[in-house]
This record gives C-alpha cells, structure tokens and sequence, in this order.
C-alpha cells in the first residue's frame, strides 16, 4: 500500500534475473571462459590446499622454506651455482674477482699461519728472538698491503678490460677480502686452479 511504484516495477525483472540463473545450463551453451589446462587446474588445486590455516602453520611453513634456502645457498657456495649465490657473489663481475683471487698466489692468505709463528717467537724469553719477531710482523704486514695494492691496481684494469661500460664497483674490495682467507676456507669454493687464467 505505502511501497513505491519504482520498487514494484524492478522486483519482477529481479525474480525472472534470480529464475533464470537457477535453471540447469544447456551442456551445448558456452559457458564465456575457456576450459583451465589439467596442469593449471591441479597446481590451482594444489595452491589452494596448500595455504596455511592458521597463523601457527604458516610460521612452521615459513621456517621451513627458510631452512631450504639456507640449505640451498649451503649447496652453491660448495658448488659455484650461481642460482643460489647470496646476492653479495652474484654476477659474472664477482665471479671473474673471485677466479682471478684464485689463480694466483697472495702474501696475504699465509697470514694466519705467519701470525701463529710470529705470535709463538715473541712468546720466547730471549730479547734477541722477540725482536726478530717484532721484525717478522713489520715485514708481514708491509708485503700485505704492498700486494694488495699492487693486485688492486691489476684487478680494477682487467675488469675495465673484461666488462667495459658495466657497473664493476665493489669488485676490488670483494677481491681483496676474499684474498685475506686462506684458500681452502674461502666461500663460494675456488673453481679454478692456481695458474689457471679465468
């Protein structure tokens, strides 16, 4: 009695609309999206299933994908896969630093040996003997900086060389951080041989 006359008119277009979208579909009609692959739909199916429930889960989810990359990362810095690399030794930049660190011999890398050596003569209670030793640690340390210097210097012209026009900042301190370690030690795992031109 108080309804309007603009609702009375719109409820039976609504009806016949909600009719005819309960009426079963002609197998025949096309149905206005294309049929999803079988692989598309079983890896929606799998997505779907495999989302976490509850905030507990997706916790437990997280760490463990987290332990799969770590283990990965483990894997390549052992093997040299690029694909897993920390972002730190990626790129063909930091692989030609790190071959080129590789293939040669670096004062700097028996440094720890020379410094267990040096560190038990000075130990000895005889004056002489500690100032060889003191002597010894002034010599280490002026080879050291003098090669790193010298390979610095080496490294930044073959890098010029080797990849004109790219980004090679940070290569030479890699480089030379890297040549501090001892050989076996060293990570990413040395690819080439000493003498082997990278």
């Amino acid at each position: 009695m108080f309804r309007s006359r603009a609702k009375d008119e719109k409820a039976p277009a609504d009806k016949t609309r909600v009719a005819l979208s309960k009426q079963p579909r002609d197998p025949q009609a096309p149905k206005g999206r294309p049929t999803p692959k079988r692989s598309e739909a079983q890896t929606q199916r799998r997505s779907v299933a495999n989302t976490p429930t509850n905030r507990k889960e997706a916790a437990k989810r997280q760490r463990e994908e987290r332990r799969q990359a770590l283990d990965r990362q483990r894997q390549a810095l052992a093997t040299g896969d690029e694909r897993y690399l920390p972002a730190r030794d990626k790129g063909p930049v930091r692989k030609f630093a790190r071959d080129w660190v590789d293939s040669r011999f670096n004062v700097a890398e028996f440094f720890l040996p020379l410094a267990v050596v040096i560190l038990v003569l000075s130990v000895v209670r005889v004056p002489a003997i500690q100032s060889i030793a003191l002597l010894l640690w002034l010599v280490v340390i002026v080879l050291i900086v003098a090669d790193a210097a010298f390979s610095g210097f080496r490294l930044k012209k073959r890098l010029k060389e080797k990849f004109p026009g790219q980004n090679t900042r940070g290569a030479v301190p890699y480089a030379l951080m890297r040549s501090l370690q001892m050989r076996r030690l060293r990570l990413p795992k040395p690819q080439v041989k000493r003498g082997e031109r990278p």
